[in-house]
């Protein structure tokens, strides 16, 4: 599918306007959602966006597990409950490559980040870079502070939950809940608002990957961090300042098996 520029900015646009907050569902993002306050809005993005992946009916059963032991309360649960406590509510809960232990530490790190950093935001913000062309070297610095802090011993889920472009990896799980916290609209919340959009990088994954092969938006093979900061690029193209604003429909037409 080759289409002239015009065309295809013409198409981009229609979808985006097209998959609105009514075509949420199913997605992770949708958790987010049922949260006002921006200390549980930025807490369910990171706890949805790492557990996104495989199957979407798994990822939104566990995701409805994972909030259901916090009472749907999620920055309440995890800065008021001790370790025990939240080791014992996640109890059973296991996802995919991440075992029951990878789940606890993983709430058991954040819990240790919100009571030093008050935010994942202050934290993230720590190794930003306004001078960077986009977030690669932030999101190197963010995901190995994670990895450090879940000690000597890293497991194989750990390392998952916090993969690195500096070694190759798309991070599409982290440049998802960047998407939702730094890019605003009905679905986005925009809730960290010290980063333009045009810094973010499309989460790309096997849905993506296929319809952007197919929109000639990638001429690599592998998704990998150089595919999606091409494609990223090639959607500046179509809207310099917010180019990862068209990555929902996107995802979707390749969720869907929709024609583009």
């Amino acid at each position: 599918m080759k289409l002239q520029h015009s065309a295809l900015k013409e198409k981009l646009e229609y979808h985006y306007k097209a998959f609105d907050k009514s075509q949420i569902s199913p997605d992770p993002l949708q958790f987010l959602h049922l949260f006002s306050d921006e200390k549980e809005i930025e807490l369910a993005g990171f706890i949805s966006a790492v557990f996104a992946y495989g199957n979407v009916k798994q990822i939104i059963n566990t995701l409805n597990k994972l909030f259901a032991a916090g009472n749907n309360k999620p920055y309440d649960f995890i800065l008021n409950s001790g370790a025990a406590e939240l080791k014992k509510s996640l109890s059973g809960i296991k996802h995919r490559f991440y075992s029951e232990d990878d789940i606890n530490n993983f709430f058991q790190t954040i819990r240790a980040v919100y009571k030093n950093e008050e935010s994942l935001e202050n934290l993230f913000m720590k190794f930003y870079n306004p001078d960077d062309k986009n977030l690669k070297n932030a999101i190197n610095k963010f995901s190995k502070f994670f990895l450090e802090k879940t000690g000597s011993k890293i497991s194989h889920g750990i390392k998952f939950m916090f993969p690195l472009p500096e070694k190759g990896s798309a991070c599409k799980r982290m440049n998802l809940f960047l998407r939702w916290m730094i890019r605003k609209d009905e679905l986005d919340f925009g809730i960290w608002n010290k980063i333009p959009p045009s810094k973010l990088v499309i989460p790309v994954d096997t849905h993506v990957a296929r319809i952007c092969k197919q929109l000639k938006l990638t001429s690599r093979k592998n998704v990998n961090w150089k595919m999606a900061e091409e494609i990223t690029e090639n959607l500046k193209k179509f809207d310099s300042h917010d180019p990862v604003k068209y990555d929902f429909a996107i995802c979707h037409i390749g969720m869907r098996r929709m024609n583009f």
